[in-house]
């Protein structure tokens, strides 16, 4: 009869710990799922919620007020992405006003060499303003959702832009070196493309004034899709590494040895890396950048190879296209917003303009 009694006890315990086991996991499922959520939402984007359902408890209330928090933060970044750019696609029209201009006064066959040495220097300084502007436009646009995500072979779009690179590598007396294997993603080709540039434009920029060499290699590794561009150059201190990739930032007292843009050289925008990161990230991967022993950087940017991975990307259309692309980002914004900002842009248009076509 003991024993039966012990068997008993002993049934009805391991029951009732599983019954309240069951419970216990049915009770808390609503926290695992905010749990879930909110981690999602920190490693993509603010645009998912939890939207949780049930009945109206201390739980329900907390994942509601989640989401109401998660609201009021897209909706500020997205205003402010929406002001950057559309000041940006704003600014791009006064520019080439202002570029178009001074062309016609440099053709003029009786303008002086003042006037010719002035307008040779506000072009390159036009040309750095639209430089900063397209960046401004890469950074604005960075929590855009990617529309047609497409498989990419990185090393097709390493071999395509160290090829065109060529011609400022040699100016600048920089040896080019590739070592490229297959490296599949998912993601934007035109996005991953200015990615690789921003990367290749600073290497043969920043770099040793002779006997210099960047060398760019793909492949994969543990199933992560890499690309790495390694360049010599001046030393670089490793607690400077975390403000490279800020915008605006750029290491003190270095020099530009070439530019792919412009002939002589000059400073850039400050946003390359930034651009670089933010990319990067909206690919689901990550960027690190190492300091040679011998001067320079390493850079390795790592992209998990999930082809469902769904991220928020920045756009950054073909050449012919991206008018089209800023005239329908311009349409978006609140019209208090592109009034204000033509106001502004105007004045300082007006008076640039004026400065411009007098003749020395």
């Amino acid at each position: 009869m003991l024993i039966a009694s012990l068997v008993a006890l002993g049934v009805i315990g391991v029951a009732a710990g599983g019954f309240g086991w069951l419970l216990a996991g049915r009770a808390l499922a609503p926290l695992q799922h905010i749990t879930a959520t909110a981690r999602r939402v920190a490693d993509r984007s603010l645009h998912e919620r939890i939207a949780l359902d049930g009945p109206h408890d201390e739980i329900k209330d907390l994942a509601d007020t989640f989401d109401a928090m998660l609201e009021r933060l897209d909706q500020a970044f997205d205003s402010q992405r929406r002001f950057v750019a559309n000041a940006s696609h704003e600014l791009r029209t006064p520019l080439a006003i202002n570029r178009t201009l001074i062309e016609v006064a440099l053709d003029n066959p009786d303008a002086s060499d003042s006037l010719r040495q002035l307008g040779g220097t506000l072009l390159a300084v036009n040309q750095r303003h639209e430089r900063l502007i397209d960046g401004m436009l890469t950074l604005a646009s960075g929590e855009q959702a990617i529309i047609d995500p497409a498989p990419v072979d990185l090393a097709d779009i390493a071999g395509h832009l160290t090829t065109q690179s060529h011609p400022a590598a040699q100016t600048a007396g920089i040896d080019m070196r590739t070592d490229l294997r297959p490296a599949p993603v998912m993601g934007d080709p035109i996005l991953l493309e200015r990615l690789t540039q921003n990367l290749l434009d600073n290497a043969i920029r920043y770099n040793l004034p002779e006997g210099g060499h960047v060398t760019v290699t793909t492949g994969t590794v543990d199933g992560n899709a890499l690309l790495t561009v390694a360049n010599t150059g001046p030393p670089v201190p490793a607690y400077e590494i975390p403000g490279l990739f800020e915008p605006f930032r750029r290491l003190p007292a270095t020099e530009r040895l070439a530019d792919p843009t412009t002939p002589t050289g000059g400073q850039g925008a400050g946003l390359g890396l930034s651009i670089v990161r933010s990319v990067a990230r909206a690919h689901g991967g990550d960027v690190h950048a190492i300091p040679r022993p011998d001067g320079g950087l390493t850079i390795h940017v790592a992209y998990q190879p999930s082809p469902q991975r769904s991220g928020r990307i920045p756009r950054i259309e073909l050449p012919h296209a991206r008018s089209r692309h800023r005239n329908e980002t311009a349409q978006r914004a609140e019209p208090s917003q592109n009034e204000h900002i033509r106001d502004v842009v105007g004045d300082s248009t007006d008076l640039l303009l004026a400065k411009v076509v007098v003749p020395a």
